[in-house]
């Protein structure tokens, strides 16, 4: 009796302190875009700076994603973490102390190292330190109850700090919390590892990341290249995912084992984690400038409206294991895709009203919201519980890659959508008035939501546009692309996800890759 006590006092301070790093990586999602227009001007940082302030965390989680969960099956999932939390704290202080937006990016990269890292791990030590079912299940509402009040307040928590302070604290806020974290790490965790833990798979870590790094740069500087720069930029990306797949066919101990893929709950939760990341995740991004740019609303406006977007998040998780429970992920995994998709769409209609405001946007925000909510937590716990707690390192390695690169990749994408969908109306109301590349640039500016001063750079719209109307609704125009393409692409993928879970489970569940043969 004595040693249970013990045992459940240690596996909640282990919880405190994993949900407390998790608590960082949310808050750093989140917060981040609201001082995005603040960079635009104090960094003079153009739209381009803007996604690659953003992208290159999420790239650089990529990159660690699974030697992180390798590393920690290896020389033990608590040395890891602790090396990993104190990286975040270090590379967070570089960031808000970096002096230009290219000096932040490269700290942002050094973050999103640390940070993948961090986050590989917190899922890693839940899925070893609570390895009974049902107490693992309750472990990780928990955990996505607190990643969501990261993620829920950290846009309030961000226009706040730019209101109050100024955008450096955005960052630097992050390097107590990571001590914190650390006493309850180092108090609480148990040191776990797989003894069967193999080599670093360098070939296959090098040829993922050069492949997305390299789809992403074409989808974000795609239209500063030439016929020929771009055509080798795919060449190269196309290439090095052709390596990757043939390093992981023929090393002996690759990092994606695809065996995994042919148990069908890893697999259907494999698209909820891509779900949320083609739509919900990378819209939060541009979200604050449709907000601030399109209907006028300042900083600490926008944050407390995004409370709406987010705080489903935080609020669903019991009510998402309780429906997993009921109905098994084959439904509640699809069903929070769904709602999300439903959400999107609701605010693609909200946002073309005429007259539209944030109660127009209200609807499928908050529907958006309860999507996410429904789908986060059944998709972790499914993709950890669909194999043997001695590969929770590599499942939730493939769970988390399969998360950011669907983020880096749409990063770029709602980018250009946006861009392309203000070039759309431009072209149409304005005509041949303005030269491509003028027309191009000025669409650039128009995406960054500032749409003050846009004649200094664009002389011509002074007597195009007196009023401002035109660029006004091509930015409208812009979010509408970007809205309808995110609902149609979820509401896809919820989908292929039922199909891929295939009929209702009657037999156990499988526990690990021997199941599955």
């Amino acid at each position: 009796m004595e040693r249970d006590r013990y045992a459940n006092s240690t596996n909640t301070i282990a919880l405190t302190g994993v949900c407390l790093a998790s608590l960082l990586f949310g808050l750093e999602i989140s917060s981040v875009p609201m001082i995005l227009p603040k960079l635009e001007s104090v960094l003079a940082a153009d739209f381009k700076d803007l996604q690659w302030i953003m992208n290159a965390y999420t790239i650089a989680c990529t990159t660690v994603l699974m030697a992180t969960g390798t590393l920690a099956d290896r020389f033990g999932r608590k040395s890891v973490m602790v090396i990993t939390t104190v990286a975040f704290g270090l590379a967070s202080l570089l960031c808000g102390l970096a002096p230009s937006a290219a000096l932040l990016i490269a700290a942002r990269f050094l973050q999103g190292l640390a940070g993948g890292a961090m986050l590989t791990c917190s899922v890693a030590v839940l899925s070893h330190q609570f390895q009974d079912g049902r107490e693992r299940g309750k472990a990780f509402v928990a955990w996505s109850v607190v990643s969501g009040i990261g993620l829920g307040f950290g846009p309030a928590i961000g226009g706040l700090i730019v209101a109050l302070s100024n955008w450096q604290w955005v960052f630097l806020i992050h390097v107590p919390l990571a001590l914190l974290a650390l006493a309850f790490i180092g108090a609480g965790v148990t040191q776990s590892r797989d003894h069967n833990a193999q080599k670093l798979d360098w070939a296959g870590m090098l040829t993922l990341s050069a492949s997305v790094f390299g789809f992403s740069y074409l989808i974000t500087q795609g239209a500063d290249l030439g016929t020929s720069a771009r055509i080798g930029v795919i060449s190269a990306s196309v290439a090095a995912f052709i390596a990757f797949l043939v390093a992981e066919r023929v090393n002996p101990y690759p990092m994606f084992d695809f065996a995994v893929f042919r148990i069908r709950q890893f697999s259907g939760a494999i698209m909820g984690a891509i779900g949320m990341n083609f739509s919900y995740w990378p819209f939060i991004i541009y979200l604050p400038i449709y907000y601030s740019g399109v209907l006028g609303y300042d900083s600490t406006t926008t944050g407390l409206l995004l409370l709406v977007y987010t705080l489903p998040f935080m609020v669903m998780p019991p009510i998402a294991e309780r429906l997993r429970a009921r109905y098994q992920a084959r439904i509640a995994i699809p069903l929070g895709l769904l709602t999300l998709g439903i959400g999107f769409i609701a605010m693609w209609i909200g946002s073309g009203l005429e007259g539209a405001t944030w109660l127009t946007m209200l609807p499928g925000t908050l529907i958006a919201g309860i999507g996410i909510g429904l789908t986060n937590s059944p998709t972790t716990n499914t993709t950890t519980g669909a194999v043997s707690p001695d590969r929770a390192g590599m499942a939730s390695g493939i769970d988390i890659s399969a998360r950011l690169i669907t983020l880096a990749i749409n990063i770029a994408v709602l980018g250009l959508l946006l861009t392309q969908g203000i070039v759309s109306h431009l072209r149409a109301t304005l005509g041949a008035a303005l030269e491509p590349d003028e027309l191009r640039a000025l669409a650039e500016r128009v995406a960054t939501g500032n749409l003050e001063g846009l004649a200094q750079g664009t002389p011509k719209l002074a007597a195009l546009d007196p009023s401002g109307a035109i660029v006004h609704a091509a930015l409208v125009n812009g979010f509408g692309w970007v809205m309808l393409y995110c609902g149609i692409g979820v509401l896809a993928l919820s989908v292929i996800g039922f199909v891929i879970f295939g009929p209702k489970r009657v037999a156990p569940q499988e526990t690990g890759l021997a199941a599955a043969e």
